[in-house]
């Protein structure tokens, strides 16, 4: 338990510190490219979006859910501790992800058409020319979760949450470069190939460098790695067995993705469209990245274990302690990022109207956050009993739902009784919509494949949670009143803006501690023990 907590621990700081410099990444961006009402965010958004969504979905699917049960169980039973295994794995994943990165580049007008279909014809143009530079970070991306995954089987954590901060670092440069150069740039008219190439050329060099770091730590894997091109005799069928349905998974989610990507374009240049969905869902994120797969990583690798020596009594009882102890940070987390949502929003917009209009969409994101933070270990769950069929499925609720709100939006709009402005955050909620749905029937598929989930002390710990933070949201809430609300300083400009949600923030999370430790809720302490591994010397 100590070596889970440690590994927890070295995750979640270097998560943090990647988060906290990818929100740097963000806000100069934003400075460089603008937000709502910006054609040129759009493009990029767009551009930049479609490898980053494989990324996404591969990382928490194909890789997590087939590679880490697959690598664990050939370091139990191998002679040579995995390694001829890992050299095969590697080197097939190599070759595939070559070959799509190559096929993707190659469709690049398609995927503009899907992804940008709505854009007026110079947002097409510019969105075609980034994602020529954007899509080779396909493979890299591809790359580094490889490798960060047999990392991970291994039991070094570290470098797949600490190298994405070198890729920030990189972003911050060049996109102070092209800010220095070129300075704000919204429209989509005008671009000359050498801002086209700092702009995509900056994104991809990040990840290559991102991808590259984690070479540096290979030889702690203690494994002997080498090109082999002998893939028989690694389980291909039961690997593409697994694969096969997360890789159905994929596809659902690529679908319902490009559907709202390419619907929410009708509000590109007026009202807050692809950029703004993207940058409400990152912020959305951000305390998903910190805690919930800071705490979820080493748990999942210790799940895997469990499930390989056969004791469901360790499982369910994994899954319960994860769940009360991401539950206790994210209903927190979640009462604090509603009452300070407007100061939180104006960090990445220029007005106070862009920081409502921002943080309406922000808002209905954060519908389902717990539902989202809760089902990463029920997902992982499933993966760790070499189960994707069943992810597949909810996944596929989920996808259809998502296709068929955002499609309802579009019509609202179409048929204007939805104001445009308001598309994105239709768009929005019916993600949250989905997900919830999602989450309800994983659970109930889990607890039909394993029997009791044993989640009845969980469930009451969370309904504590929640009891706390009503009001410790509405005292944060006040103070964001009493500060002058949207007119007030705190929305005044970005970096007030990052003041006010931070005092607002405080004082949200210090009255639901108050009120947790009145009510002596147990957890308090599992809570204050998580964070004590920050502290020097711990």
């Amino acid at each position: 338990m100590a070596g889970l907590g440690k590994a927890s621990a070295n995750v979640a700081a270097g998560t943090m510190v990647s988060r906290v410099t990818g929100l740097i990444r963000n806000i100069v961006l934003t400075a460089a490219l603008g937000l709502v009402g910006s054609k040129a965010a759009d493009a990029f958004g767009a551009a930049n979006q479609m490898p980053n969504t494989v990324f996404t979905l591969i990382s928490s699917g194909l890789l997590a859910g087939v590679i880490v049960p697959q690598i664990v169980k050939a370091v139990k039973t191998h002679d040579d501790r995995g390694s001829a295994f890992v050299s095969k794995l590697l080197t097939l994943g190599v070759v595939v992800l070559a070959g799509v990165t190559v096929l993707a580049v190659i469709a690049a007008p398609v995927l503009v058409e899907v992804y940008a279909g709505e854009f007026t014809d110079y947002a097409k143009a510019l969105t075609l020319a980034l994602a020529y530079w954007c899509l080779p970070q396909l493979f890299f991306y591809g790359l580094y979760a490889l490798v960060g995954e047999v990392l991970n089987a291994r039991r070094i954590f570290g470098p797949y949450a600490w190298s994405p901060i070198a890729n920030n670092l990189v972003s911050i440069a060049g996109f102070s470069v092209f800010i220095a150069m070129f300075g704000t740039y919204e429209s989509a008219k005008g671009w000359t190939p050498a801002m086209v190439a700092l702009m995509g050329g900056t994104a991809t060099a990040g990840i290559v460098v991102q991808a590259g770091i984690l070479f540096l730590f290979w030889r702690r894997a203690g494994l002997h790695v080498r090109p082999d091109f002998r893939w028989h005799g690694i389980g291909l069928r039961d690997i593409g067995r697994l694969a096969g349905w997360t890789f159905l998974m994929v596809v659902a989610g690529q679908i319902a993705g490009a559907v709202q990507v390419h619907i929410v374009g009708l509000a590109s240049g007026d009202a807050a469209a692809n950029a703004t969905l993207q940058y409400a869902w990152l912020l959305f994120m951000l305390p998903f990245s910190v805690i919930v797969l800071s705490l979820g990583t080493p748990y999942y690798t210790r799940l895997s274990e469990h499930v390989a020596e056969g004791r469901k009594d360790a499982v369910t009882a994994d899954l319960s302690s994860l769940t009360r102890t991401v539950g206790i940070f994210m209903v927190g987390v979640l009462a604090a990022m509603l009452a300070a949502i407007v100061p939180l929003s104006r960090i990445f917009t220029t007005s106070p109207d862009n920081a409502v209009a921002f943080g309406w969409v922000l808002g209905a994101y954060l519908v389902a956050l717990l539902p989202l933070s809760f089902q990463f270990g029920i997902q992982r769950t499933f993966y760790a009993l070499k189960d994707t069929r069943t992810p597949f499925v909810y996944t596929l609720v989920q996808s259809v739902l998502v296709i068929a709100t955002a499609l309802t939006a579009r019509a609202l709009v179409v048929q204007d009784v939805l104001p445009v402005a308001w598309l994105a955050v239709a768009i929005a909620l019916g993600q949250s919509i989905a997900n919830i749905v999602q989450f309800a029937l994983a659970i109930a598929l889990l607890r039909r494949k394993i029997g009791s989930l044993e989640l009845g002390g969980a469930a009451q710990g969370i309904g504590r949670f929640l009891l706390a933070a009503i009001p410790a949201g509405a005292a944060g809430w006040l103070a964001f009143t009493l500060l002058g609300g949207v007119g007030g300083w705190t929305v005044s400009d970005r970096f007030l803006g990052f003041v006010g949600a931070a005092l607002i923030g405080l004082v949200t999370l210090a009255v639901y501690v108050g009120l947790l430790a009145l009510m002596r809720t147990p957890e308090l302490t599992t809570a204050g023990r998580a964070l004590r591994r920050f502290l020097p010397g711990r």
